[in-house]
């Protein structure tokens, strides 16, 4: 069996935009027809730039190659350009053919790719989402406690049994920062109010985006800990984990982190340092689905969880959940709400979505097709990245 050629699909994803500006997918095919699908999620280069990074990589080192071989592709591109080192924007164009490689491997020995993982030791997946507006809102939801406290509320009475939110943002090139008197107020009235409006029903996900130095950080920290979060996300910058573990060992919130960070490597550092018990690695990303599952087994030695994070398509989501469904130390996944609109209209077929649980699928490979004719008609024909933040300092503030 060997690799013959390949399609990519930079997609816009309509308003409200959730999962961000665009998708980029992409789809291998056999030379005796087998077809398999991946994403690659990376976000610092525009997205028909990345479309040639992929078609680049696929000729230089999948043409003609076998899928199965996934182990000596993975090496020969890590170590490509005499590179050898964790590199996020070639390690996802990697991520999202390998992807692609697995699931052509599952269709050909007829199993999903988790029963070829390990095997299926969770049949369905605890999920989250994050608070997004509804059609009458905008982001200033987020400056505005009573106000999400109710868009929670409405999450639980779906099924949801936890709500990410991150209430100190904006965030900047220039982050970290110590966070001002005004941002502080600002995240404990935000979460003290969401944990009056839940209660015991649902698990608060405090998510920040690296904005703060070590010890603004744990000031935050201590704000919030009354209300008893389940994490609190990548609290400084993904290349200081040294400085995140300074902050764990000064809160009792868990702190979670590695929706920035790309291989073994880099996630091997966080374990080592103790700077996170809560492992986020994003599957278009990361390097890939046997990556990701070397990874979880690292974690499970420093008795750490992974909760495999999403802010893309459903591709990467489909690949994320066959990795929760092999991984005993999984914690929990993250959903675009209810994996609804366009996240079911880009699929042949939708993942189901019950009651807070994502049901595993048992099809043969990542249990997802592309949708061709919703991706061909809905192309991505802006030039901005998949995620930016600001590009200026903010400035200062003081207590109202």
């Amino acid at each position: 069996m060997k690799l013959k050629d390949i399609d990519v699909w930079v997609v816009g994803n309509p308003p409200p935009h959730f999962g961000g500006r665009y998708f980029i997918f992409l789809r291998i095919r056999t030379a005796c027809g087998i077809e398999g699908v991946g994403e690659v999620y990376t976000a610092t280069f525009g997205p028909e730039v990345v479309r040639h990074m992929i078609e680049d990589v696929f000729e230089r080192y999948f043409l003609d190659a076998s899928p199965f071989n996934i182990e000596t592709l993975w090496r020969r591109v890590y170590g490509s350009g005499f590179n050898q080192r964790p590199d996020v924007s070639l390690i996802s164009v990697l991520s999202g053919l390998e992807m692609a490689c697995w699931d052509i491997v599952g269709k050909a020995c007829e199993q999903p790719v988790h029963a070829l993982l390990g095997g299926c030791v969770h049949e369905r997946l605890r999920t989250y989402t994050y608070l997004y507006p509804s059609a009458e809102q905008d982001a200033s939801l987020y400056f505005d406690a009573e106000a999400s406290a109710e868009r929670a509320i409405h999450y639980v009475n779906q099924g949801f049994t936890a709500i990410k939110f991150d209430p100190v943002d904006p965030y900047t090139v220039f982050d970290g920062r110590q966070p001002s008197l005004t941002e502080l107020s600002r995240a404990e009235k935000f979460v003290t109010t969401l944990r009056k409006a839940v209660g015991d029903r649902a698990d608060l996900l405090f998510g920040t985006h690296g904005q703060f130095t070590p010890s603004g950080a744990i000031r935050l920290a201590r704000k919030i800990e009354s209300a008893d979060p389940l994490w609190f996300e990548e609290p400084i910058p993904p290349d200081f984990p040294e400085g995140m573990a300074r902050v764990a060992k000064q809160t009792s919130i868990p702190v979670a982190t590695g929706e920035r960070l790309t291989t073994k490597y880099e996630f091997a550092r966080v374990l080592e340092a103790g700077a996170a018990s809560i492992l986020q690695m994003a599957l278009g990303r990361v390097g890939g689905l046997l990556e990701a599952k070397k990874i979880a087994g690292m974690a499970e030695t420093h008795h750490a969880v992974i909760a495999p994070h999403l802010y893309c398509g459903p591709i990467e989501g489909a690949a994320n959940a066959q990795l929760a469904a092999c991984t005993p130390n999984f914690l929990i996944l993250e959903s675009i709400e209810r994996w609804e609109n366009f996240h079911a209209e880009i699929l042949i077929k939708p993942m189901q979505w019950e009651e807070g649980y994502l049901v595993v699928p048992t099809t043969p490979g990542l249990g997802v097709e592309l949708n061709v004719a919703v991706a061909e008609a809905h192309p991505y024909t802006g030039n901005q990245l998949h995620l930016e933040m600001r590009p200026t300092p903010l400035p200062p503030t003081v207590p109202a």
